[in-house]
């Protein structure tokens, strides 16, 4: 299982050269492992937020529909948010994703961001890293 975290989303919905490459790359492969990728309800609201500052409400809106074609929302709760808080990490909206990962029984989260997840329980690789690691190449 693969947790993505909301940088590769918004890489990808606003096309953020240079990380758009590895991350359009990366979406494209996880569209094909329908079942195993995730994303979590929080991510959803840091996309259309930033993807709603270059793309139409209707753009973006559709671009969110489509995330479900292959990617789950993780499924977390009262217990997942204590987790968080409970995690040494230095950016709290970053331990939320550690807890809806663990909720999903994620083994990676793809980000672009792995300085904020050295304390994570959970490995975080690079979208480059989960194309050579999970998808063979």
């Amino acid at each position: 299982m693969i947790l993505i975290d909301s940088d590769v989303l918004i890489d990808d919905a606003v096309n953020r050269y240079p990380y758009s490459i590895e991350s359009k790359e990366f979406l494209r492969r996880a569209e094909q492992t329908v079942g195993m990728v995730f994303v979590s309800w929080h991510s959803i609201s840091n996309l259309y937020y930033i993807a709603s500052k270059e793309h139409s409400d209707a753009t973006t809106r559709q671009y969110i529909l489509d995330l479900p074609r292959f990617a789950r929302i993780a499924e977390t709760n009262t217990e997942d948010l204590r987790y968080a808080l409970d995690l040494d990490m230095r950016d709290f909206e970053d331990a939320m994703q550690v807890a809806a990962a663990q909720a999903c029984s994620a083994e990676y989260i793809v980000t672009r961001n792995i300085v904020d997840f050295v304390n994570s329980p959970i490995r975080a690789i690079m979208p480059d890293e989960a194309l050579s690691e999970i998808f063979q190449g």
